[in-house]
């Protein structure tokens, strides 16, 4: 989730003082331990950030300025931008996303998940916590063991950031993106590892079953997997259409369901209006952040529990980690 909150906090169920390299995207060894917070959110009459004009703005928040923003919010018309959007590509929140990252968003996220220095510091900051991220769900999935013959459905699988390590740890994996040109990065991205050995390197010489990329919206979806993740996508889609995936999302897993979403709270929602004050012109999709509570009741209303739970920040990038069970 790229959001600009300029905060220090704890991922409660791991130590992440190791963490996946943010320009080649490997793992180094880590023991998943509980462990205590380091430094909370900061209060908002302590909390600043500085501003920098990025294509993801950030927020200057501090306790004497909430009043004056107020005032400044009040004259933003995010939603009527969001409304031109749709009209553009003739459709709504699913047309615009899909539309988004088959162009304009494809080029620059291409870069954010790849391993090129072509990357600012915004950028950069957000491959660290995307890979936070990833880093994480990999320690839920294999804390309990082996990941061999364990299927898996990666929806929003981007150009691959998850389906890879999971593959190269024996799972059978089914990924899909609602960006064809995703889809083929990620393809691409394969036939390299494959061609370089770095599969069979990584999977003790045996040849791992190569993930399946497909072309797909989440509402597509179809099967049944051990278990389902969807990483930073419920931030594309409001909480009324949220819910309907999260729905569809557990009825396609038997064991766990893994999701990660932008955190709504007073904080980081003052944050996410103030950036919209400023849309860069690679900010082009509708940015939606989800009360936990909200997501926690989706998963109860179809007979889900949520088991462990995460935050996981960088200075511009904050997302809420959960892995649901059947109740």
């Amino acid at each position: 989730m790229a959001f600009t909150a300029s905060l220090s906090s704890h991922i409660p169920f791991y130590n992440n003082s190791s963490t996946l390299s943010p320009k080649r995207g490997k793992t180094s060894k880590r023991t998943p331990l509980l462990c205590k917070p380091v430094a909370a959110i900061p209060p908002l009459s302590t909390a600043t950030t500085n501003a920098v004009p990025d294509i993801s703005t950030i927020a200057v928040v501090s306790g004497g300025s909430i009043a004056a923003l107020a005032a400044v919010l009040s004259l933003a018309d995010p939603e009527r931008r969001r409304q031109l959007q749709a009209e553009e590509v003739g459709g709504g929140d699913k047309e615009v996303v899909r539309e988004y990252f088959n162009n304009s968003g494809f080029q620059r996220w291409k870069k954010i998940y790849g391993e090129t220095d072509d990357v600012n510091r915004v950028q950069l900051d957000i491959r660290l916590g995307h890979s936070k991220t990833v880093e994480n769900t990999m320690l839920m999935l294999t804390e309990e063991g082996s990941l061999k013959g364990v299927t898996v459905c990666d929806a929003g699988c981007g150009t691959g950031s998850l389906a890879i390590p999971l593959a190269k740890q024996g799972a059978i994996v089914s990924a899909s993106d609602i960006s064809a040109a995703m889809v083929a990065e990620a393809r691409k991205k394969v036939k390299r590892l494959v061609a370089e050995e770095e599969l069979l390197a990584d999977n003790g010489g045996e040849a791992p079953v190569m993930p399946k990329f497909e072309v797909k919206d989440l509402e597509s979806l179809d099967g049944k997997y051990d278990t389902v993740v969807c990483l930073d996508v419920l931030i594309h889609y409001p909480q009324s259409k949220a819910d309907g995936m999260i729905a569809h999302l557990a009825s396609l897993a038997e064991k766990r369901l893994i999701l990660s979403f932008a955190p709504k709270t007073f904080y980081y929602d003052l944050l996410k209006r103030v950036g919209e004050l400023f849309p860069g012109p690679s900010k082009a999709t509708r940015a939606y952040l989800h009360a936990e509570a909200d997501v926690e009741r989706a998963l109860q209303k179809v007979g889900w529990k949520i088991r462990k739970r995460g935050l996981i920040t960088t200075q511009f990038y904050f997302a809420r980690l959960v892995e649901a069970v059947p109740a």
